[in-house]
């Protein structure tokens, strides 16, 4: 089945009618506005013609059915505002059936603003770390969490996670149905997985709702993205989500771009096998490096420690020549692929990257960054947020209760978790890192003795 483009040719069938525009956005399609920004044209506002995303009934209608059927969902929900709107709506729904919901330590930084804003207490578990990455809990935990507490909603969990880690979903699913709990899945980095042969690894097989961030791994435009709800009861709710957490002024070519997206494959199935075999003929001919074992083909995340390389150095070289990582954590120099990389990019990266390792003065230049802690819960996380608090130095921190999230970013998880008690490690890790969120020069929030 060929799908058409429902909110693309609508918008193109407007382009070049409007004269005069008397009605947002300001730029007015205006000639210097259009150089600049060419998507112009076709950004526009709620006309008589253009349906509108809080209640449709024309083309993003027909776009957004047609989104579940590609996705197996009952009810798929077009945001503009990003996979963290997508995560509000769902802990929004969460917060219907308990004031607790379990989350992993490996969670984006936008569930726990969403528990902050809903009143809603995580219960944070943490799997092993393994090659310098968290992974997933056992489910067994999950079970007994939710056995001895009625207040647990469900859980929510990220996967694929940034590495290409896919979490054992079935096996979350079938614990959490048979006490009757909801599973809510963050699969902003695994919107392509719904392309693949069964849906394999994909989010919506197993989730009562989930979101899709299809801007991170479709060609879609930067904060599109789909909330899907697999289970009639939370439809409602998950509607009501929307209209509290979705913008009143949405971007429509953002809205057409997540449809075309999610579309295109679907349309060009050839396509995504290529980009498939291009990347596992790069993995076969990369001689002597050391990939994290990621389960998603689109992420390739070099482990520069075997080769005593600091990734940085790889980074920097790589720039030069106009190549981009997505995210360099001091170990792993990751590569965020999707189904339109092709084999001469590859070919490029591959060609770069054996001029790093070659280089003898690159060698001996890694160092080992430290490791994630595991932390000792003291108060809860609402609790601790809720205290007078105020800002120390990183150093002064250590054994004092976190008032707020802190961590490293990329991927935006959190080293210490308000309530916890900051440790060493926590607080060597924060300042080691280059980028991080709840440190302000070199100090972190803590509740006040």
């Amino acid at each position: 089945m060929v799908y058409n483009y429902e909110i693309l040719t609508q918008l193109s069938r407007y382009k070049g009618k409007d004269r005069i525009r008397l009605h947002m956005p300001g730029h007015k399609n205006f000639p210097a506005f259009r150089a600049a920004f060419p998507v112009a044209p076709i950004d526009i506002t709620e006309l008589s013609f253009s349906d509108d995303l809080s209640c449709p009934s024309g083309a993003i209608d027909r776009a957004q059915r047609d989104i579940a059927e590609i996705t197996g969902a009952k009810r798929a929900f077009i945001t503009t505002d990003g996979s963290s709107s997508g995560v509000m709506a769902m802990m929004y729904v969460a917060a219907a059936f308990g004031n607790k919901i379990i989350v992993p330590r490996n969670s984006h930084k936008s569930v726990f603003n969403a528990c902050r804003l809903l009143g809603t207490e995580p219960v944070i578990v943490q799997g092993k770390e393994e090659e310098g990455v968290l992974t997933f809990p056992e489910p067994e935990l999950l079970e007994k969490l939710i056995v001895n507490d009625v207040n647990i909603s469900g859980a929510i969990i990220t996967s694929p996670d940034y590495y290409g880690n896919i979490a054992p979903l079935d096996r979350y699913a079938e614990v959490l149905r048979k006490h009757g709990r909801f599973l809510f899945v963050d699969g902003a980095h695994g919107a392509h997985l719904a392309l693949e042969e069964d849906r394999k690894g994909y989010a919506g097989v197993y989730a009562d709702m989930w979101v899709d961030g299809a801007h991170k791994t479709l060609p879609v435009l930067t904060q599109g993205a789909a909330v899907l709800v697999a289970n009639e009861e939370l439809s409602d709710k998950a509607e009501e989500a929307m209209s509290v957490f979705r913008t009143t002024s949405p971007s429509y070519p953002v809205m057409a771009s997540v449809e075309y997206g999610i579309k295109y494959f679907i349309n060009n199935p050839k396509l995504l096998a290529r980009a498939k075999d291009a990347v596992a003929a790069f993995r076969a001919e990369m001689e002597g490096v050391t990939f994290y074992p990621s389960a998603d083909w689109a992420k390739v995340a070099i482990d520069f420690k075997p080769l005593g390389i600091d990734p940085s150095i790889a980074q920097t070289a790589l720039e030069k020549k106009g190549i981009y990582a997505e995210m360099n954590d001091g170990r792993y120099l990751l590569f965020y692929l999707s189904p339109v990389v092709t084999a001469g990019q590859l070919a490029e990266l591959r060609a770069a990257l054996i001029g790093v390792m070659a280089k003898k003065k690159n060698k001996g230049t890694f160092r080992d960054r430290p490791s994630i802690p595991v932390a000792e819960r003291t108060y809860s996380f609402i609790y601790a947020l809720r205290q007078r608090a105020e800002y120390v130095p990183l150093r002064e921190a250590v054994g004092r209760m976190c008032a707020e999230n802190a961590g490293v970013t990329p991927p935006c998880l959190p080293v210490v978790i308000a309530g916890e008690m900051v440790s060493p490690q926590a607080a060597e890790l924060l300042s080691s890192a280059k980028n991080t969120f709840g440190v302000r020069d070199g100090k972190i929030k803590v509740v006040r003795r």
